[in-house]
Parts: C-alpha cells; sequence; structure tokens
C-alpha cells in the first residue's frame, strides 16, 4: 500500500490531485507507528548529556515527514471538503491527538530538554534556540507533564475529544451554510443589486440545471444581497438564514446545531484548565501569548470599548437619521447594510461597487507585489504546470537576488465544499536538516472573492483587497524568516497575540495614495483610480469605525468573558447579553445565533484569544507610523520592518522585535489616529 500511497511518497510540493480519502488513515497510521518507533529509538541512544541535533533536529525531522503528509489533508478538507475525505480526516484526529499528547507528556523526553537547556552547550545556542528550548518545556509543562498518571489519561482524553467537537462545529456551520438558497425566477425581486452580483447568481442557478438566479449563504451572495437589494423582505429573509446557521432558530432550525457543541467545548476547556492549575482557561490561553493576565487584557478591551462607544452612538444616530429620512423609521440589523451603503454613497459619492471596476485580480496582484518588492527587496513571480485542487488556484515563487526564498498557493475564490472566511496556513516551514540543506517554505493563502463571470475578470472591492493584503501579510511574516530552526521559523513560536501584526500591517497600503496608484487599474481601459475617486474613497475610509470598533471590541470580550467565566451559571447567550448590554449600540434580533457560526474561536485557534486582533492592531499602527513617517514606499524602512519582525519569526519575544523595529513600545495614539477615534483625528 505504502508504496501507492503518494502521502509516504517523497515529494516537494503535495500531489493534490493523487491524494484519495483512502489514502489519509493508512498513511497517518504509518507515519505514528514510525513516530513512535523512532521517538522511542532515539531516547534509548540519547546520551548522558544531550545534543541539539540528536535531540530536537531528530524530532523535527521525524514531524516534518507527519506534517508533510497531514498538512495537504488537513487543507484538502477546508477547501474540497466532501463526505469521503471529511470521514478519512476525522477518523485520524483523535489518533493525532493520542500522539502529539504522548510527545507531551513522555518524562523521558522532557528529561532530556532539561538536560539539554542546562548543559554547558547550552551556552553557546543561538537566541532561536534558547526560545524554542524555553518554550518547549513550557509546552510539556501544558501538556500535563507534572500530573499524576490518572490526571495525564484525562487530559488526553480532553484533547481528543476537543479536537473532534472542533472539526464537528466547522462541519455542521459548512453544512448549515450549504443547506439554504433562495432560487429567484422574477428579477424584479434583485431590484437594486449589482449586475456582477446578479451574473454570479445567475451562474449559481445554471451549474444546478436551474433557470433564473440563486442566492445562497456563501458571503459573496449574501452580502450582495445584505447591502444592495431594495427589497426589504428579502433582506430580512436572508439575514435570519444567515445569522441563524446551525443553531436552534431559524429556517432550519435545530439541524447541524452547534448549540450542544459549544457547550461541550466549553465544559472541556474549563476542565483542561483546573486540571492544569489555571482558574480558568481564558489563564490557560494567555500561557502561550503576549498579554501578561487576565485582567490586562478585559482592561485594554474596556478602554477601547469606551473611547469608541460615543463614536459608535454617533454613527448609529446619523444611520437612522438618515434612513428615516429613507422612509425606514425601525432601522432593523438587515437595513443596516443597505442603508449604510446609501448613506455612504450619498455622503461621499462612492460605493463599494463603482470601485470594484477598478480592481481587477491580476492588477491588484502586480501592485501588491511591486509593493512588497519595494519594501522587502523580493521579486515574484508565476509559476505554471503545478499540481493544484482546483484549476484557479495559482502558484507563486518569491526569490531575493535571483536566489529562491519560497512558494506560495492563492486559493481565492468562493465556491462550494470550500469552508468560508480567509486564511493563510503553512504549508511547509523553512528548516535546516539534519544534512544541512535548507528547506524553503511553502504557504497556502485562501480567500473567499466573487469569482469572475463570463468574459469579466474577477472584480474586487476593496474591502476584498484588503482581506488580500491581510492574508499576505501573514504569508511573508512565514515565508520572508531567516530563521532556519522549525520550532521558531516564520509563524512558529509566534505568540498569537502579536501573529496579526504582520497582516494587519500590509492592510495600511490599501489606502496609501502610492499603494492605490499601484493596485488600481479600470478592467476595462486599464485607468488608474481617478483623484476624485480616491480622494473619496480616503475621505470614506472612516466611515462608521466607531461601529465597526465596537463591533470587534464585542466579539474580543464576549470571547475572553466567555472563557474567563464559564461555570458561573450563565449561558452562551447570557454572556453575549451582558457584554452587549455593556458595549454595543445596537442589538440584533432575539433569534441571532451569532455563537454558532463564531469558528475563530470554536474550530479555530482563537479561544480567549480574539482580542489578538486589537492588541496586534496597535502594534501594527504603530509600527506603519514610521512608513508614515519615512515614506510609505520607503525601501530602508521596509527592509529595518522585514529584519526586525518578518524575518526572525518566534525567535525572541514579540516585545523585544517591536522595540528593535520601533526604538520604543507601542502607544495606541497611532491605532485611534488611524480610525478617527481620537481627539486628534477628529
Amino acid at each position: 500500500m505504502s508504496e501507492n500511497n503518494p502521502l509516504l511518497q517523497a515529494f516537494d510540493l503535495p500531489p493534490y490531485s493523487a491524494i484519495r480519502p483512502e489514502h489519509v488513515e493508512p498513511a497517518v497510521d504509518t507515519l505514528l507507528r514510525e513516530g513512535r518507533e523512532a521517538l522511542a529509538k532515539l531516547l534509548a541512544e540519547q546520551p548522558q548529556t544531550p545534543t541539539w541535533d540528536g535531540l530536537v533536529l531528530a524530532l523535527d525531522e521525524q514531524g516534518e515527514r507527519l506534517g508533510r503528509a497531514w498538512s495537504p489533508v488537513s487543507h484538502l478538507n477546508a477547501v474540497c471538503n466532501n463526505a469521503e475525505l471529511r470521514q478519512a480526516y476525522e477518523a485520524c484526529l483523535p489518533k493525532l491527538s493520542e500522539y502529539w499528547t504522548e510527545l507531551g507528556q513522555n518524562r523521558a523526553l522532557f528529561q532530556a530538554y532539561e538536560a539539554l537547556a542546562n548543559s554547558p552547550a547550552a551556552a553557546s545556542f543561538d537566541v532561536a534556540q534558547t526560545t524554542i528550548l524555553q518554550n518547549a518545556l513550557r509546552d510539556f509543562r501544558l501538556s500535563g507533564i507534572d500530573l499524576p498518571a490518572a490526571e495525564q489519561q484525562r487530559y488526553g482524553a480532553i484533547q481528543m475529544k476537543l479536537s473532534e467537537l472542533g472539526s464537528r462545529f466547522s462541519n455542521q456551520l459548512l453544512d448549515a451554510t450549504q443547506a439554504w438558497s433562495k432560487h429567484i425566477l422574477d428579477e424584479d425581486a434583485l431590484d437594486g443589486l449589482p449586475d456582477s452580483a446578479k451574473a454570479q447568481m445567475a451562474q449559481a442557478a445554471q451549474a444546478k440545471e436551474l433557470d433564473g438566479w440563486l442566492i445562497s449563504l456563501e458571503f459573496p451572495s449574501y452580502y450582495a444581497v445584505m447591502t444592495y437589494a431594495n427589497d426589504r423582505a428579502l433582506r430580512e429573509e436572508l439575514y435570519a438564514a444567515y445569522c441563524t446557521r446551525a443553531s436552534d432558530q431559524g429556517p432550519n432550525a435545530g439541524k447541524n446545531d452547534n448549540g450542544p457543541v459549544m457547550a461541550e467545548i466549553l465544559d472541556l476547556r474549563q476542565e483542561l484548565a483546573k486540571l492544569l492549575g489555571f482558574a480558568n482557561y481564558s489563564e490557560l490561553s494567555l500561557a502561550t501569548k503576549m498579554a501578561e493576565n487576565n485582567e490586562q487584557v478585559l482592561s485594554f478591551l474596556r478602554d477601547l470599548a469606551q473611547r469608541s462607544k460615543p463614536f459608535a452612538a454617533q454613527d448609529l444616530a446619523e444611520l437612522k437619521a438618515y434612513a428615516a429620512e429613507q422612509g425606514c423609521n425601525d432601522l432593523q440589523s438587515w437595513d443596516v447594510g443597505y442603508y449604510s451603503e446609501k448613506l455612504r454613497e450619498q455622503r461621499y459619492s462612492i460605493s463599494q461597487e463603482t470601485l470594484r471596476a477598478y480592481f481587477p485580480i491580476d492588477k491588484v496582484l502586480s501592485g501588491l507585489f511591486d509593493i512588497v518588492q519595494k519594501l522587502y527587496g523580493i521579486e515574484i513571480a508565476e509559476l505554471k504546470g503545478f499540481d493544484t485542487w482546483h484549476p484557479d488556484v495559482r502558484l507563486f515563487e518569491i526569490k531575493e537576488n535571483g536566489q529562491h526564498v519560497g512558494r506560495f498557493f492563492f486559493d481565492l475564490y468562493a465556491r462550494a465544499n470550500k469552508r468560508g472566511g480567509a486564511w493563510m496556513d503553512g504549508a511547509r516551514d523553512k528548516r535546516r536538516t539534519a544534512a544541512g540543506k535548507v528547506v524553503s517554505p511553502v504557504a497556502n493563502l485562501v480567500c473567499n472573492f466573487t469569482p469572475a463571470v463570463g468574459d469579466q475578470p474577477a472584480l474586487l472591492t476593496h474591502d476584498e483587497v484588503t482581506t488580500l493584503f491581510h492574508e499576505f501579510g501573514h504569508g511573508l511574516h512565514h515565508l520572508l524568516t531567516r530563521v532556519e530552526h522549525a520550532g521558531a521559523s516564520g509563524i512558529n513560536g509566534v505568540a498569537w497575540d502579536a501573529v496579526e501584526l504582520p497582516s494587519q500591517f500590509m492592510e495600511n497600503w490599501c489606502w496609501e495614495p502610492e499603494g492605490l496608484a499601484l493596485i488600481s487599474g479600470h478592467y476595462k481601459t486599464g485607468e488608474a483610480l481617478p483623484q476624485d475617486l480616491l480622494e473619496k474613497m480616503l475621505a470614506a475610509k472612516n466611515f462608521q469605525s466607531g461601529l465597526m470598533m465596537a463591533r470587534q471590541v464585542e466579539f474580543s470580550l464576549f470571547d475572553f468573558e466567555l472563557h474567563a467565566t464559564h461555570g458561573d451559571g450563565r449561558s452562551v447567550l447570557d454572556v453575549l447579553e451582558g457584554i452587549r448590554a455593556e458595549v454595543s449600540v445596537m442589538r440584533p434580533p432575539a433569534y441571532n445565533r451569532f455563537p454558532n457560526s463564531f469558528a475563530h474561536i470554536f474550530a479555530g485557534g482563537y479561544a480567549a484569544g480574539y482580542y489578538s486582533y486589537k492588541w496586534a492592531e496597535v502594534l501594527s499602527a504603530d509600527a506603519f507610523s514610521k512608513f508614515e513617517e519615512d515614506g510609505v514606499l520607503n525601501a530602508e524602512t521596509g527592509r529595518a520592518f522585514r529584519e526586525a519582525i518578518l524575518a526572525r519569526g518566534g525567535s525572541q519575544a514579540p516585545m523585544v522585535l517591536f522595540v528593535d523595529f520601533r526604538g520604543r513600545e507601542p502607544s495606541i495614539d497611532a491605532l485611534l489616529r488611524h480610525l478617527g477615534l481620537s481627539a486628534e483625528a477628529a
């Protein structure tokens, strides 16, 4: 079997088209067996004083073999989900969880790491090696190395169950999203929608062999209706379907309900935290983050809430007054996007739809590459003829001075059986092998934009352009690392509340005239974004930024409070209501079940960590203010940022890297100024 299993072969890039569901479990079983045998041999032959190569590097090599097989499987499960692959993927989750728990609770391995950390050789280790060892010893403790055997066993059982529940949450959300659609035969029902959105819906109907138009809950379709549909009843119907996905409410109430899954996840996380000696899961989450304690995070978020709430209230009052002028005296959640877009158009004579014509995908990509080439001294070129998982996927190579640096895949468009949202994952880490060869990094960059329709290229809204820049920032963090030890290369070992710094940092160029000149060009004429449109766009930049900030702080506080107070008798919805009472200026309808689709915290890595977006935004705004001082395309400042932040990965504490770049600790002033939420900006 192994000779025919592509996951067990040596490959440069994964042979995506050859991977079948039936390959998955046999490959994982083989690699886990080999991993256990290799570890036993490694520990049996471990000298009294371990060496870096004999211990850490040897383990990295074994981990890389498993990662090389599992990474494409995990990726395919997210971007080409089907029943067979899902079953194979889920069959492996408990096995992998058990394996990683075994490693984390292996006392002989822990003692070998301790001996290496305390050995004379450790004095000559570079800063990345020292950090990797410190993190490894911390992670052994967070894996329950000090617990009695029965509690270690319980820890393993909890981790196994949590990995299964996270996957179930994600699957049920995907299934719930795909379970609802609305077939439209009368075009009048779509009055107000731009032609591009209607063409997309017609294409979706044709794909199902239907006449007319098909509205789905995939984000481009949902967004178009909520922003442009003049039919208020249609907006309400779509809103109700979207915000009740995977819940006990709405048109598919009780199907794929994530409510019980969330309750079980929260119970297990709390039990896990208690096992390890923490009062709650928020404390456990912070053990690997930049923030020092619960109080620091909560006071940071409440300070932001206090600063932004008056601006949010003002934004809402203006929106309600405008809606009333248009004949809507009872503004509801399904009206907000629609009247906001109309108010933006009235106030600034600009709409996302007008802008879309100026952001064809190839122009945006070439401009994005121009910007990072100027800043970081790299070259980017597309590679053809490589195996991918879908015809729309493209592969690019980064070089520096003609030398290969890394590669990345772009999977940019929404489609059926693909998880919603946008993300970057490291398909391969940069590292130096035991033989001394440097393995270059590979990244997957995934978005869910509106695809091309007919002969027209894919045209992005400016919001989508910003998302693209954000994910590319993560990609650069992974790809431009100079660290050659796997445990700290790229985003590995980076504190989660600092990992959004490079991504949010990249978004700034979407708003700068110099950046916009490079990324915009009318898809028919090539004409750059006209000066008057540019000025209107910049004037509208902070339109409703108070409402946006309040919303993000609401999500962050809800997540953190949920994990800090679980077990106090309040339900998930009780916690959310309490936070809304504190920070929101507008309440959604009672049937809204936002938590049931909050995949970031229930199926992603953001549990008790969603605040990271705001935390890192302070860092990114302050870092960018250096470019505002020196010139936004200043190559010298770009190289300084690359060397201080991007190149050093997780080799040192984020604050050390930030101070190395900025010359001081971060200040919140730049963020408030950028968002128009400060006295100076106002």
